[in-house]
């Protein structure tokens, strides 16, 4: 299609839209979802418009894509369950493993009370996998300092983990 015809097409379009409106109204019985397949009906026509025919049936084109828009909605409506209560979607919610969360919500924890330089160490090396020497250069540190910050970190996490899992006197 060439450039200039751009305006033609929206004329042509324009008028039809009334024709539209009826067709989407009879294939849908609403008339505000028959409104928002017009709209997708042209959108989708506009998107299409350089693989329109000048001189064919302009109608009988936007019509098809009008019916197409209508058929893979009601394609995917028919996919869709119905549930405004919610009924059907709470069946479907997997739910967190409640020691898994408590796990690590206990691990974020022990870690906050760890002094800052095991902290600083113990991450830089296990969680964010620096080498000890990578490590060592970010702190501005030996590398002997590094290692035995992450060597005594682990240990006090152990230690503040395993005080954690430890039943509350007289609790269940």
């Amino acid at each position: 299609m060439e450039h200039g015809s751009d305006d033609t097409f929206s004329e042509q379009v324009l008028a039809l839209l009334p024709r539209l409106r009826a067709y989407a109204r009879s294939l849908s019985r609403d008339a505000t979802f028959a409104d928002d397949l017009v709209q997708d009906a042209v959108v989708r026509a506009w998107a299409a418009r350089d693989r329109f025919v000048p001189g064919s049936n302009m109608e009988a084109w936007l019509v098809t894509i009008l019916r197409n828009a209508f058929l893979s909605d009601r394609r995917k409506r028919s996919r869709e369950v119905e549930d405004p209560e919610g009924a059907h979607t709470a069946t479907l919610t997997v739910h967190a493993s409640q020691p898994s969360t408590m796990e690590f919500q206990d691990t974020l924890a022990a870690l906050q009370r760890l002094p800052f330089e095991q902290r600083e160490a113990l991450l830089l090396v296990a969680a964010s996998g620096f080498s000890y020497q990578e490590a060592a250069t970010i702190c501005g540190v030996a590398e002997g300092t590094i290692k035995s910050r992450v060597s005594r970190a682990r240990a006090h996490l152990e230690e503040l983990l395993a005080h954690a899992e430890r039943p509350a006197p007289g609790g269940a």
